[in-house]
This record gives structure tokens, C-alpha cells and sequence, in this order.
């Protein structure tokens, strides 16, 4: 066995390397954080300010700008649920079950990483383009997807689709399935072991893929950029009108813009924190709980 003093010696010996290299990774890390993130961001608000609020509200309340805003709350609202049930339903099956095609669904849902969002998007063309395999059909029957609102929406799903999943899996696969067996035992139907028993038990880790399915769907801009269309004032989100704005030389009015964006990652952060801080403070209730 494993003494109680060997583990605090071994504690003690990783936290031991001189005091000058820890100075050094603490200022190697410092510096990178300040070029790559704490810069960036400073710049684009100071650059969205640089005209005075009253520009700044101008240009984020410009019809063009609700309307790019509008459509991207409305991708994320449609997007997430979906990723949800889905990611959900997934997680589920793969960790509660053995199937055949177990391995290749694995795969295909970490699939959005590995495919550039713009092939992604090409990937839709081909497929309900004009041209594309289903396009005389969608024209047959005056169905549009493409440069139209159902197009982004798709585009956003699949860029979205892996965050809930894999949230969920590696929690659903630590936890086993002892509780859900024993609620079976009881006599619980599979929606009422998922509902009192799963669901309580992935709650936080839902949450999480929740925070980051939205903040990614807020942020697209590859695949929605190839399936939009590029319409004003109709299928422009808020990445492709801050381009627009910055390739018109509207450098202001862009990063204004763009600022929103920034300001609403901000806030997804600080849910996403406020959800890990209240994860891990149950967390240690329910270890307490058990020694007591």
C-alpha cells in the first residue's frame, strides 16, 4: 500500500523545480495568453469604442445588424436542441449498449473536427445546390435550402454536432450503468430511468455541451459562409456582416460589431464557469456525503 507520506513526498517533489523556472512558464504563459487573447480582445473593443457609444449603438442597431443578430440567435436556438437530443440519444446508446456500426458512429460524429467548415458547406451545395442531388427535386417542389434560412440552419447543426456527445459519453461511461440496472429491477421504464436516474446524473455535463454547442453555433462562419448567400438583411449572421462591413472599409462599424460577438463569448464563459464552479461544489458535497 501507499503511504500517506510517500503521496505528500511525491506532491512536495513535483512542486519543487527552482524558483526561476517557475517564473519562466509563469511569463512564457503570461506573455502567450496576452498576444493571443487578452490583446485581441482589447483591440476589438477599443476599435468598436474608438467613434463613441453613440457610434457603437448605431452601428449594432442598424437594420442590417439586427437582422444579421436575429439570424444568429435563431441558427443557435434551432441548432442546440437538436445537438441536444441528438448528442443526448447517442451518449446513450454507445455507452448503454452494443451494436454493430458502434465504432463507425463514433467516428462520424467527430467528423465536424476533422472537416473544414467550408468543405462542410461545399458538402451542402453539392447536395441541394441546383445542380446538386437533390436540387431538381427541392426545385420540383419550390423548396429552398440554400442562401435561404434552412441552409444556415443545417450548416450550424453539423458544426455543432459533437460538443453535447462527447461531454456526455466519457461521464455516462464513467458512471456505469449499476443504477439504471437497479432502477430496471425496481420496475422503472426506460423513460423513467432516464429522466430520475441518467439525466439527474449528466445534468452539468449537458450543461457544458449546451455552452459550447451555442457558443460555436454564435461564432460559425466557414459553412455558413458557402450556404448563405452573402443577402443582406437576409441570411447574413453576425460573422459574415462584420466581414461585409470590414470589406466595405467600415473598419469601425465592423469591429462594433464584431465586439457583440466578443461580448457574448464573454458571456458563455462566465455561464460555462459558473456551471463548472456549481459541478464541482456538488461534486464534493455528494464525496462528504459518502464518507459521512
Amino acid at each position: 500500500m501507499i503511504s500517506q507520506g510517500s503521496v505528500i513526498s511525491a506532491g512536495r517533489g513535483m512542486s519543487s523545480e527552482p524558483v526561476w523556472v517557475r517564473r519562466i512558464l509563469f511569463a512564457v504563459v503570461l506573455v502567450f495568453l496576452s498576444l493571443f487573447l487578452f490583446l485581441p480582445i482589447v483591440t476589438v473593443l477599443t476599435s468598436g469604442l474608438h467613434k463613441g457609444a453613440a457610434f457603437f449603438l448605431k452601428a449594432i442597431s442598424e437594420k442590417d445588424a439586427l437582422a444579421a443578430i436575429r439570424l444568429t440567435l435563431l441558427a443557435a436556438a434551432v441548432s442546440v436542441p437538436l445537438n441536444v437530443f441528438f448528442g443526448t440519444a447517442a451518449a446513450w446508446a454507445i455507452t448503454k449498449f452494443e451494436f454493430f456500426g458502434k465504432k463507425v458512429l463514433l467516428t462520424l460524429m467527430d467528423l465536424p473536427f476533422t472537416v473544414s467548415p467550408v468543405i462542410a458547406g461545399l458538402i451542402f451545395v453539392l447536395i441541394f445546390g441546383s445542380n446538386g442531388t437533390l436540387g431538381p427535386w427541392l426545385k420540383a417542389h419550390d423548396l429552398k435550402i440554400l442562401f435561404s434560412v434552412p441552409g444556415i440552419i443545417l450548416a450550424t447543426v453539423f458544426v455543432t454536432v459533437p460538443f453535447v456527445a462527447r461531454e456526455l459519453i466519457p461521464l455516462m461511461q464513467a458512471q456505469g450503468t449499476e443504477e439504471e440496472n437497479a432502477a430496471v429491477i425496481l420496475g422503472a421504464n426506460g423513460f423513467q430511468t432516464f429522466f430520475k436516474v441518467t439525466l439527474p446524473n449528466i445534468r452539468w455535463g449537458l450543461a457544458y455541451g449546451v455552452i459550447l454547442s451555442t457558443a460555436r453555433a454564435m461564432g460559425e462562419f466557414g459553412a455558413v459562409s458557402v450556404v448563405s448567400g452573402h443577402i443582406r438583411g437576409l441570411t447574413n449572421t453576425v460573422p459574415l456582416h462584420v466581414e461585409i462591413l470590414y470589406n466595405e472599409y467600415q473598419f469601425t462599424a465592423a469591429f462594433a460589431v464584431a465586439s457583440l460577438l466578443m461580448l457574448l463569448a464573454l458571456v458563455t464563459l462566465a455561464v460555462k464557469l459558473w456551471a463548472e464552479k456549481h459541478a464541482q461544489r456538488e461534486k464534493q458535497s455528494s464525496e462528504q456525503g459518502r464518507f459521512l
